[in-house]
């Protein structure tokens, strides 16, 4: 296999090295086509079928039948630039749609956050402030342009934010977040540049991968998996960013 991830199936990946394995879960594409299709029609097709893939990944890793019961899950990429915060944002809004609960998406990344600038809300008072602060964890949220979604985006920054995942005052929001909401969503920095995953990880259900298509080393994955397993967090799965691929058939026709 190359140092980078092939393509294994339209569907996503499978890792595998002695053990360890990760189930594919599902892949978030890119769409592309050669043609001379008008730009806004191409970025239409692209939210249709960023859409079937969200809710595709939901219902594997949230509502198919004979699962695991998940309420609290981190998504966490390899390399900065994965694509995971719009993974997590995506997943959150398919779940949302399709659920009578409530979801919360946690911007746990105080390295580079972008969920509010993905919702178009404000960062003003989130989870660190949470963190240093009294009052219930719901009012530190912000409702996400629906009734059931929210975002409890990263709040106020200083140097040295970061350390505040590493607190006892962490696991005690968490617990709170777990009764306020029925699905958490945490969104975390890089797992090859910090280890914020792993204070996250220990704390909630288990753990996405988001890899890049072409681009995330597969060494640097299989490095990632035995440190996560070596925490005892499980990783749940795999998903396949930024795969690109042509239009399909059925969308095209619509265009």
């Amino acid at each position: 296999m190359s140092k980078n991830f092939e393509l294994m199936q339209q569907a996503g990946i499978e890792i595998e090295h002695e053990r360890t394995a990760v189930p594919s879960l599902n892949s978030i594409p890119l769409v592309n086509r050669d043609d001379n299709s008008h730009p806004s029609k191409i970025g239409l097709a692209l939210d249709q079928v960023t859409r079937e893939e969200s809710l595709k990944l939901v219902q594997r890793l949230f509502l198919g039948q004979g699962v695991k019961r998940l309420r609290a899950v981190v998504f966490a990429g390899i390399d900065r630039g994965n694509g995971c915060s719009r993974v997590c944002g995506e997943t959150a809004r398919a779940l949302a749609d399709n659920i009578p609960g409530s979801v919360c998406v946690v911007d746990a990344n105080l390295r580079a956050p972008s969920l509010p600038q993905f919702f178009g809300i404000t960062n003003h008072w989130g989870l660190t402030d949470a963190l240093l602060k009294e009052g219930p964890i719901r009012s530190f949220a912000k409702p996400a342009r629906r009734d059931n979604l929210w975002l409890l985006s990263c709040g106020s920054l200083a140097a040295d934010s970061p350390n505040l995942l590493n607190s006892e005052r962490l696991k005690e929001r968490f617990v709170e977040l777990r009764k306020e909401f029925d699905y958490v969503l945490v969104d975390v920095p890089p797992l090859n540049q910090y280890a914020d995953a792993t204070a996250l990880g220990q704390i909630t259900d288990g753990l996405v991968l988001v890899l890049e298509a072409n681009s995330t080393r597969r060494e640097s994955v299989l490095k990632a998996i035995e440190t996560l397993r070596s925490a005892q967090i499980e990783v749940l799965g795999a998903v396949l960013n930024k795969r690109t691929f042509p239009i399909p058939e059925f969308v095209y026709r619509r265009l």
